[in-house]
């Protein structure tokens, strides 16, 4: 597989879009096995009042786009604690009226939205000191208000399957996936903030349970891609998971010398994520067929090719990590699928134009 060129980024006015040109997106067309098809990647946002307006500014630009869907990888709040410290910057992380907040700015959208939770949507709440917050009645409320039975969220919606359908792990309707275009997709609830890791006694107990839903939805995402002979196969989580923690010495240490004083870590610390790492490594073993990782929670835009194989010791070249921006860089990716090219995913960074911060200006 050949590698995925990074190209320029596209900066983008945020005019709206005349009525007829709404419509003609909401009513977009379908892609079969073939076709060339595009979708949005966001996230990390909005956390602030301020990026609310900045936020709304990449809801015109992708409404404005022929996408086919669009995914958020979670963290739509603000983080608990400097909140507390400053609620006038913020609306309140797990109120409510937040939650219709940001519920009724994924059904602005003219295109299929998927959601995939993040810390700040519900777990870090165990940080309030001043406030009463449960993380707990706080997923319950995510579960309830962004996960209908069988469709996404949108102006448009499309047909998804969820594990609610799975006996041992049917709490886990935030596991989604879907087939467009002959190309595979599946979202996994791995969190930020060290994915909950003995934070306490409970949210360690919840982490497991989700750890081994997770790892199921993943087996079943490769078996589904393999059965349906899909051409690609696309995961989508919140978390960074820390892919430089599994790295070969050789290129961890080419990688640190680029950083006087910063010592490589030897050996690199266990993290949570470690479980799901090695399973993702598991299957790219055995699967060649082009396989996107997208997520968010360390808000820095990047393409990679970020996972070793334990046979060849070098990176899977047929598997590409995207992180999106996130606060307080407010724009979008644009990943377009096209089965004319051997690394089938075309990667575009959208720069919204409302949002550009205007380096040295007074």
């Amino acid at each position: 597989m050949g590698a995925l060129p990074l190209v320029q980024p596209a900066v983008h006015a945020t005019e709206k879009a005349t009525e007829g040109h709404e419509g003609a997106r909401s009513t977009a067309s379908v892609p079969k096995k073939g076709e060339r098809f595009a979708f949005a990647l966001l996230g990390d946002m909005p956390y602030t009042r301020k990026q609310e307006g900045e936020y709304a500014a990449v809801l015109e630009d992708l409404n404005e786009e022929d996408l086919v869907f669009a995914v958020h990888v979670g963290d739509t709040m603000f983080d608990p604690r400097p909140y507390e410290r400053n609620p006038s910057i913020a609306r309140q992380p797990g109120a409510k009226d937040n939650y219709e907040y940001v519920l009724g700015t994924f059904n602005s959208c003219n295109h299929p939205l998927i959601f995939v939770p993040g810390d700040n949507d519900w777990s870090d709440y165990v940080e309030f000191k001043e406030i009463k917050a449960d993380p707990f009645e706080c997923l319950a409320t995510v579960r309830a208000m962004f996960f209908p039975e069988g469709r996404s969220l949108g102006k448009r919606q499309m047909p998804v399957q969820s594990q609610r359908n799975d006996p041992a792990h049917a709490e886990y309707v935030e596991n989604q996936m879907w087939d467009l275009g002959g190309v595979t997709f599946a979202t996994m609830h791995v969190l930020g903030s060290n994915d909950n890791f003995e934070r306490t006694p409970e949210l360690e107990a919840e982490r497991k349970r989700r750890m081994a839903a997770n790892l199921a939805w993943m087996d079943k995402a490769f078996e589904h891609a393999r059965d349906h002979d899909s051409q690609g196969l696309v995961l989508i989580i919140h978390a960074n998971p820390g892919f430089e923690n599994h790295w070969p010495p050789s290129y961890l240490g080419r990688y640190f010398r680029l950083f006087g004083g910063v010592k490589t870590p030897n050996p690199p610390a266990p993290t949570p994520y470690d479980e799901w790492v090695t399973r993702l490594r598991t299957h790219m073993e055995s699967w060649d067929r082009p396989t996107a990782l997208l997520h968010g929670d360390t808000h820095l835009f990047r393409i990679d090719k970020p996972l070793f194989g334990l046979k060849s010791n070098r990176p899977f070249e047929n598997l590409t990590r995207v992180e999106t921006f996130g606060w307080p860089d407010t724009h979008w990716v644009k990943i377009t699928v096209d089965p004319d090219r051997p690394e089938l995913f075309i990667i575009e960074p959208q720069i919204v134009s409302a949002n550009l911060l205007k380096h040295g200006a007074s």
